[in-house]
């Protein structure tokens, strides 16, 4: 049976590409920050004052290693596979 009718080398092929989507998005998290917007006000009779912040959070340098590591190992496994 060819490698591309294996449908066994289908799904390896799957788990290549889920790695390196995996391991791009770990990579990413590293420099890319994610905005939170928090919102403070109080309301008394018919007015209300509200203030409105935004901060710029980076996850933490554990998960992203971890996304890298496991994305890595995704992909080193679909090629052991293969070869095996």
């Amino acid at each position: 049976m060819t490698p591309a009718a294996n449908p066994a080398a289908k799904s390896m092929d799957a788990l290549f590409w889920i790695g390196l989507a995996v391991l791009i998005l770990g990579l990413a998290s590293l420099v890319v920050p994610i905005p939170r917007t928090h919102e403070a006000g109080i309301q008394a009779g018919g007015v209300s004052i509200g203030i409105e912040t935004q901060d710029e959070e980076k996850v933490s340098p554990i998960l992203s290693g971890v996304m890298i590591l496991g994305g890595a190992g995704m992909m080193f496994a679909q090629k052991v596979k293969v070869l095996l």
